[in-house]
């Protein structure tokens, strides 16, 4: 399945487990809060059960959202899709 997680993370240690939790599982990162990728069903629900245990519920959010590859690719992209410096050009053509 296709995943975005989209973070608000106040402490730099819990976004850099955060950071970990997403690359683990395979995430790409897009933007500096913003990671995208194929997981499968199980490391989605493992992902969401780790970011619970890591963020502050309190204060912290952090949105998981399964996506289509048909609604990606029907999706409105606005000015410079991907960070540059964050995403190499392999990454950002494995999705488009």
């Amino acid at each position: 399945m296709l995943v975005w997680v989209v973070y608000d993370i106040s402490s730099n240690k819990v976004r850099r487990n955060a950071i970990k939790a997403c690359k683990n599982v395979g995430l790409y990162r897009v933007q500096k809060s913003v990671f995208l990728g194929e997981i499968e069903e199980n490391d989605f629900d493992e992902l969401k059960l780790k970011m619970e245990d890591i963020i502050d519920l309190t204060s912290d959010s952090v949105y998981i959202f399964p996506m289509t590859k048909k609604g990606l690719n029907q999706a409105g992209l606005i000015g410079q899709v991907f960070d540059k410096e964050l995403v190499t050009d392999e990454i950002i053509s494995k999705f488009f």
